[in-house]
């Protein structure tokens, strides 16, 4: 033991003495420490928001979505008036009914009307019946003061409309819209409810959905069918263009986790059945891109350790430089240590444990600086995105979050102390194989 703490006093006391040198030879290995937890936490935070935005739309859901075959696109972008009939009837509707029994719920949405309106405000309809089975499903929630749909308004086919928070505040910026109206092409709604904000913009969510939900209106699917053809006609490009369908999309809940992914296969098959091979019909599976995100994640990750773990190399080599030097430095004072009785053993001890001091040291401050750089990303970016310069440069809708793991906070301390060991063992070496009559001449 009294050997243990006597070399460990020679070798800090030797760092002590040159305490500027100590530090920028490990800095190498606080900025590679930093580095890791740095990335590590954005690469986690990211994967966090996106599985939360995913999740928060239900990832036990699974989407049927009907949508525009290339053959009608291709139509579509010609300046004349046409009508593109596709997507989900009604019979895709009685097959998923029949044959996935144990779904939780099932629910329909009918894109209605080309235009809403209020006064002098106008906007592209993004109107949709439903039912309210929805707002459970998609795990979204209604402002205090009003409701949501309801059976009786489906049973008496009311004209009630519930607004996102988009449209709430594009039409009444001022105002509570409740029992305000609004008009769906030629027909007059009364406003029973108001969405709350849905944080999907450039998440995971919004790739999902391939919407802004805060711009949606939803109606009863039963007024939807009464006031409203199959057919939206909506001008684009100077030309109008029309899609004929029966649903939009088809919403199917599974009861557990478990069965996502073989009712998902099942709802598949009963697709492809009419829609293999017009493509008209796509069905997404949040589950999935739970899956895909974290696979993602994964690797990201190991590619951002990876680039990091270069500064830690850079690191361990100016650690083994200096050591190096010191050997030369100090051959005089290896001399009279060896002359009285010190052993190769001792001098070894004596520069390991030096280098690593220094490893170990500068692993603690690259943690401190680490923690507080991934501590001051969700404060200092949104800043830095908002100057003028930047926005002219980047997108600044690009969204960073962090989140510290203590893995890596362990990985990458283990790292830099291993790193310091390894580089530090051949100076040491160096430094026993001196000739003790040979570094007492040493000038």
């Amino acid at each position: 033991m009294g050997f243990l703490l006597e070399t460990l006093r020679l070798g800090l006391s030797n760092l002590r003495l040159h305490l500027l040198r100590s530090v920028l030879t490990s800095l190498g290995i606080i900025l590679g420490v930093a580095a890791v937890i740095l990335m590590v936490s954005i690469g986690e935070g990211n994967k966090r928001a996106a599985i939360r935005d995913i999740q928060s739309l239900g990832a036990r859901n699974i989407i049927v979505r009907s949508q525009r075959p290339p053959e009608s696109a291709t139509v579509g972008t010609q300046r004349r008036s046409f009508v593109a009939k596709f997507g989900l009837t009604d019979s895709d509707w009685d097959r998923i009914t029949e044959f996935v029994p144990e779904a939780a719920r099932i629910v329909p949405l009918k894109a209605v009307g080309s235009e809403i309106s209020h006064g002098s405000r106008r906007t592209t309809s993004q109107v949709f019946g439903t039912e309210p089975g929805l707002l459970d499903l998609l795990n979204i929630h209604i402002e205090h003061g009003g409701r949501y749909l309801t059976q009786d308004d489906i049973d008496g086919r009311q004209r009630v409309a519930v607004l996102g928070n988009g449209v709430a505040n594009q039409f009444f910026p001022l105002r509570s819209p409740i029992g305000e109206t609004i008009r769906i092409d030629n027909s007059v709604f009364t406003v029973v409810g108001v969405l709350e904000p849905v944080g999907l913009s450039g998440g995971a969510g919004s790739a999902l959905v391939g919407r802004d939900l805060n711009l949606d209106v939803h109606i009863p699917i039963t007024t939807g069918r009464m006031e409203f053809s199959d057919t939206v006609f909506r001008r684009v490009s100077g030309a109008f263009t029309g899609e004929e369908m029966r649903f939009s999309e088809i919403y199917i809940e599974a009861p557990y986790s478990d069965s996502v992914m073989p009712i998902a296969a099942r709802v598949r098959r009963i697709i492809d059945t009419d829609h293999g091979a017009t493509g008209d019909a796509a069905l997404i599976v949040p589950w999935e891109l739970l899956a895909n995100v974290e696979r993602t994640t994964f690797a990201m990750n190991v590619l951002l350790i990876a680039i990091a773990a270069i500064s830690l190399l850079v690191g361990g080599i100016g650690i083994m430089n200096i050591m190096l030097a010191s050997v030369i430095e100090r051959t005089r004072e290896i001399g009279i240590r060896r002359a009285m009785g010190a052993t190769r053993k001792h001098i070894v001890s004596q520069f390991l444990v030096e280098t690593g001091t220094l490893s170990a040291v500068g692993g603690l401050l690259g943690i401190l600086l680490g923690v507080g750089l991934s501590l001051l990303v969700d404060r200092a970016l949104p800043w830095l995105f908002a100057l003028p310069f930047m926005q002219r440069l980047v997108d600044t809708d690009i969204r960073f979050e962090a989140a510290i793991t203590p893995w890596s906070i362990v990985l990458s301390f283990s790292v830099a102390a291993l790193t310091g060991l390894v580089f530090g063992i051949y100076p040491a070496i160096m430094a026993s194989r001196q000739d003790p009559i040979v570094a007492l001449r040493h000038e």
